[in-house]
């Protein structure tokens, strides 16, 4: 299952580092290619939304693997779109199959933690997340070769599906992970809803700290700050060092600490650390803020994940596929936000928006706790 993780990481690291190619090859502008972005957003929210009560009905090993083969295969398409049109619809459906994949394996992913009676999601994601730099990394390879862009998806889509063929041996079979009662003191209805729905909005909380990071960090260093290029890069690069490092040791984090203590300390770290940095405007600060960032928001969404899909586990895909849609939608809106509050106040104050979102992820982490109570303290 972990394999998945990696694959899906690596796939998009691969089409991320490949952008620009495909761009210059269809002589896209910056506002085209954004078109096409949210095409691709739009789809991967549509997939998560469709993937749940499919992942419920078939049970995640049976949607998984089939979803990780064509988001291999699909990943190849955007490399031959000859126009805005085609591009957008290439990545609609690129999208669309890329976010069934992420609830059907992190639905997985909660069903093998149930059954080793483990935390083992946070590992889960720290899998995704050297996948991402591994993808990155082959895309960036390509591109030093010369190569274009069909050759680079052709090839990374080729050892993927051999890869999600190999996963299937490995995943937990379907009789193990059914398990169609929620949790004692759950009530089905509008109050698990509304619970899973607050426990999407801390991912949307979460994941607009990581886009801001990823599209305003680097900014931030050179333009607020007056660092060169190369330094100002560093501050994205200790983000996510830091968050791979945190989801390294977030299982055994769990274990000690539970979900509860773990998500408000994160939160804290994340809030205190990047606001820290952003009051003493210093360029070593800022990295190290950044840092703080990347490690306090490391374990979150895997917390939250589990949360959700252990609330119903009969409805796991459903309530993970509304989680991770609010989530990706933060990752998408965050970097608007905080270049629309950039323009009113400046970016150094905009920052200040991830860390008042994740210390109001701190406050809110007792909805972690499982009904029962004690045992996610």
């Amino acid at each position: 299952m972990s394999l998945l993780f990696l694959l899906y990481g690596t796939i998009l690291g691969t089409w991320t580092a490949r952008i620009p190619a495909v761009k210059q090859h269809l002589g896209l502008g910056d506002g085209q290619l954004s078109i096409g972005l949210l095409a691709f957003a739009a789809g991967a929210i549509a997939g998560m939304q469709a993937a749940g009560p499919l992942v419920d009905r078939l049970r995640s090993r049976r949607v998984m693997i089939p979803a990780a083969i064509a988001d291999a295969a699909l990943l190849v398409l955007p490399a031959f779109a000859f126009d805005l049109g085609s591009l957008a619809v290439c990545l609609f459906a690129f999208g669309a199959v890329h976010g069934t994949l992420n609830v059907a394996m992190n639905v997985n992913a909660v069903e093998v933690q149930r059954a080793r009676g483990r935390p083992i999601i946070s590992s889960c994601h720290a899998v995704y997340s050297a996948g991402g730099f591994l993808g990155a990394g082959i895309g960036g390879l390509f591109a030093f070769a010369g190569a274009g862009a069909g050759a680079t998806f052709l090839s990374v889509a080729l050892l993927a599906a051999g890869v999600a063929i190999w996963a299937a041996a490995w995943a937990l079979p379907a009789e193990l992970a059914r398990l169609p009662e929620p949790e004692p003191g759950v009530r089905r209805g509008a109050g698990l809803q509304s619970a899973v729905l607050f426990l999407g909005v801390l991912v949307f909380c979460c994941l607009v700290g990581e886009g801001a990071a990823a599209d305003w960090s680097a900014v931030y260093l050179r333009d607020s700050l007056g660092t060169a290029a190369g330094f100002a890069a560093a501050a994205y690069a200790a983000f996510s060092i830091a968050m791979m490092a945190g989801r390294l040791a977030g299982d055994r984090l769990t274990t000690r600490l539970g979900p509860v203590r773990l998500v408000r300390a994160c939160g804290v770290l994340a809030a205190c650390g990047l606001a820290g940095a952003l009051l003493t405007g210093r360029p070593l600060a800022g990295v190290a803020g950044f840092a703080c960032l990347g490690a306090g928001l490391s374990c979150i969404a895997p917390q939250v994940f589990a949360a959700a899909g252990s609330r119903d586990p009969a409805r796991a895909g459903q309530a993970i596929g509304r989680v991770a849609g609010l989530g990706f939608l933060g990752f998408v809106a965050g970097p608007v936000l905080i270049g629309g509050a950039a323009q009113l106040f400046g970016l150094p104050r905009a920052l200040l928006i991830p860390a008042a979102l994740a210390l109001f992820v701190a406050a809110a982490a007792p909805a972690l706790r499982a009904p029962r109570g004690a045992s996610a303290t």
